[in-house]
């Protein structure tokens, strides 16, 4: 009996001693897994450095001189907020619906895995804010291999120590928000606010908020764009939890828990938003930028994820100034561009033949992505050209929105070469800065930047660098007399091949006229005479000055703007006869900053002097002569829709303050320009069609003052509606003992004689 009972004895101590054998090599094995992951053994664990500076594809930001977020450059769409940034309500709805112990662990809830544990997950989870954060940061989607998933449970309890001590609470409440994918190109709290509702995370209500924090069980189907009643339901389940908690009152969550999710859903894309072409100009200079400045390991910046900031100088009012002023003219314009080519049989081409017509197009379609497409599967010319006249489904940009119809690829074409195109820009003269940038009408549908890439033929507003040449070399003023009468370059002079005959577009010769009246009507024998005198190479060189980079032929007709220019160039041009001669380049960035706020890049402005202040004011008051009694006198009355066609009632231009401007008409009246200039503000304007040979077929609605002067008036209306610009409309600033005749009204009355016989004489060729 003695030796059953030592033997149970014996066999109970050997069960306990195995117990505590078996306990402590479980724990022993638990404590040696976690070393080994906190070692690294298991896998790459983040180091000091990198738990510091956790590694996060954040988008890089463009910046208004105002403060407004244009657009971003990214892979993933993240912009960071700081703790600061978030509303109190956000924070405690995240708190009362995924970690209600947030204060109280360390980054391990034991109470909620013990939970989880012994539940087998039923009961839910026991992941943490800051287990999820270490998850959005080191590794992301959980594996669906069991054993790696225990592997990476480990790594997050083990990161989630480290983090709770190396940051605040709050500082991981934010870090954890900034790094969620809310879908539809949303990373961060930021800019899923933007894009769900279109505000700062800050401008949040309680049930926006709560919506956000519903969608961190599953962003994709509790996002309230494609699963609406889900999200709904979802967020009324966080409302309770509010109330759970005691961060919100029943009635409060009651009265809530009936409003829908009203979104204000604004994708962010390329293509959308403001200063779409300025944008894709900037994203070219930064591919060049990151060569040329590298990070100080020598790596160069990945514009896509390392966070830039570009603080640019484009003023988002006068941008969005300036498309509107782009919509409500071209809009109208058009609809006539339309109405009179229903009877074109080559339209949108005028005086071509069919075979030309037919040329254009295969053209185009040779160099759409289309034939590339095809081309690269294997596909033969005479298949390519065949599915070109296959009618398909597609969407096509119309001023009215986009519409789906049924049409041929070649038809879209067609389609296409209809639209009057525009290049826009503003600038400050004094800084350079540029104001406003409009590459096109569409950037989804036309990519081609008309403002940087696009030279096009000048017209008349070429005819100020001939002026300015004139009145450096000869000594002459705007007020000096000369004679509009016909006149000819012979042959060989010049190096003209043939004699050269300019014709005025009016077909009429007004005898002795002041150069001012000459400038104002765009009277091109005068022009022929003045570079006569002078010489092309000179008006060339003075171009060249003032900023023109295209290159120019010393020829006679360049006075009559036979010359392709930049939208951009001819506004910088332009810009330095307000500056008092001192040309300044167009700067479109103010600085560039890291992530940390570092600044990694600020321009040196480049500047020279071309003319002294005497010859730029006599050009500003010469250009003063068009909008007062020229082509460009209809700034003084006009409407918003300008002549001919649907005008927009009840909003005359009506300027009274000084303009200093200058219309152009190319041949055929294919590019419409105009260049307009208050003390503070220049602004270039240029219409036409892709194809020159695609235009309107009269002067009234093809002539510059028609197509481009009155964006250039409506865009100026409201920026003077706007008393935040501080658009100028005062007096250009006269010289101190300015030495040049500029007071033309001292002159005679009817600019038919001169009071100085001298200058009959001079300039009577």
């Amino acid at each position: 009996m003695a030796t059953q009972k030592n033997n149970t004895k014996e066999d109970f101590s050997r069960y306990v001693k195995n117990f505590w054998k078996l306990f402590c090599g479980v724990i022993g094995f638990i404590l040696l897994f976690f070393l080994l992951a906190s070692w690294g053994a298991l896998g790459t664990m983040p180091s000091f450095e990198e738990l510091e500076n956790p590694a996060s594809n954040v988008a890089t930001e463009v910046i208004s001189s105002d403060g407004v977020t244009l657009g971003k450059f990214y892979r993933q769409n993240r912009t960071p907020v700081k703790y600061a940034d978030l509303p109190d309500h956000l924070v405690k709805a995240l708190i009362s619906t995924e970690d209600e112990r947030f204060y109280d662990h360390s980054g391990i809830d034991a109470r909620g895995t013990l939970r989880a544990v012994f539940s087998l997950g039923t009961s839910g989870g026991a992941s943490t804010i800051t287990q999820q954060l270490a998850k959005n940061l080191f590794h992301g989607e959980g594996s669906k291999n069991i054993v790696m998933r225990v592997v990476q449970k480990v790594k997050e309890w083990i990161i989630a120590i480290r983090l709770e001590r190396q940051y605040t609470k709050e500082e991981i409440i934010a870090m954890y928000l900034n790094t969620v994918d809310f879908v539809n190109q949303a990373v961060g709290i930021r800019s899923a606010s933007k894009i769900y509702f279109g505000k700062e995370p800050k401008d949040l209500t309680i049930e926006e908020s709560a919506v956000f924090v519903g969608m961190l069980k599953n962003p994709y189907y509790l996002n309230p764009k494609t699963f609406m009643d889900k999200s709904l339901a979802r967020r009324n389940v966080v409302l309770s939890q509010m109330v759970k908690s005691g961060f919100l009152e029943e009635a409060k969550k009651e009265q809530l828990a009936k409003k829908p999710i009203k979104l204000n859903f604004h994708p962010e894309s390329n293509n959308e938003g403001l200063a779409t072409y300025f944008r894709e100009y900037l994203r070219d200079f930064l591919k060049q930028w990151t060569k040329d400045h590298k990070k100080e390991d020598g790596s160069e910046y990945d514009i896509y994820r390392d966070g830039l900031k570009i603080y640019t100088t484009i003023d988002s009012r006068m941008q969005r100034y300036a498309e509107e002023a782009v919509t409500m003219h071209l809009s109208n314009l058009q609809e006539e561009f339309f109405i009179q080519n229903k009877k074109n049989k080559t339209a949108p081409f005028v005086n071509l033949s069919i075979e030309e017509t037919n040329k254009i197009f295969n053209r185009a379609m040779r160099n759409s992505d289309r034939w590339s497409i095809m081309k690269d599967q294997g596909k033969s010319d005479e298949e390519i050209t065949k599915s070109f006249n296959v009618k398909t489904n597609m969407t096509v940009f119309t001023w009215k929105g986009e519409k789906d119809t049924l049409m041929t690829p070649l038809d879209s074409i067609r389609y296409y070469k209809h639209f009057l195109q525009t290049g826009v820009m503003a600038m400050e003269p004094q800084t350079g800065h540029v104001k406003a940038w409009v590459g096109g009408i569409n950037h989804k549908y036309f990519k081609y930047d008309h403002v940087y890439q696009g030279a096009r033929q000048v017209g008349s507003t070429f005819k100020p660098f001939l002026y300015a040449t004139a009145i450096e070399q000869l000594g002459i003023s705007p007020c000096d007399s000369i004679i509009d009468s016909p006149f000819t370059i012979p042959k060989g002079r010049h190096n003209v091949t043939e004699s050269w005959t300019p014709r005025n577009s009016s077909g009429t010769y007004r005898g002795m006229v002041t150069l001012k009246t000459a400038l104002a009507n765009s009277i091109n024998t005068v022009s022929a005479k003045l570079i006569d005198r002078v010489g092309p190479k000179a008006v060339v060189d003075m171009t060249h000055k003032l900023g023109v980079s295209a290159k120019i032929p010393e020829q006679p007709s360049i006075a009559l703007g036979a010359v392709e220019i930049t939208v951009s160039d001819m506004v910088a041009a332009y810009s330095t006869f307000a500056n008092q001669g001192v040309y300044i380049k167009p700067q479109m960035i103010m600085r560039i900053e890291d992530k940390k706020g570092r600044v990694l890049f600020e321009p040196t402005p480049e500047s020279r002097d071309v003319l002294s202040k005497d010859v730029s004011y006599a050009v500003i008051k010469l250009l003063e002569g068009v909008t007062e009694s020229g082509t460009g006198a209809r700034l003084r009355t006009g409407g918003y829709g300008g002549t001919g066609y649907n005008r927009v009632t009840g909003h005359p231009y009506a300027f009274r303050n000084p303009i200093a401007g200058k219309s152009g008409t190319t041949q055929n009246q294919s590019d419409g320009w105009f260049v307009g200039m208050v003390p503070n503000l220049a602004t270039g304007v240029w219409v036409g069609n892709e194809d020159r040979s695609a235009h309107f077929k009269s002067i009234i609605y093809g002539q510059g003052a028609t197509m481009a002067l009155p964006i250039w008036a409506i865009f100026m209306k409201k920026c003077y509606e706007d008393p935040t610009l501080e658009v100028s409309k005062g007096q250009f600033e006269r010289p101190a003992n300015l030495q040049i005749k500029v007071d033309c009204w001292k002159a005679a009355v009817k600019d038919t004689v001169s009071t100085d016989q001298e200058n009959i004489d001079e300039f009577d060729f």
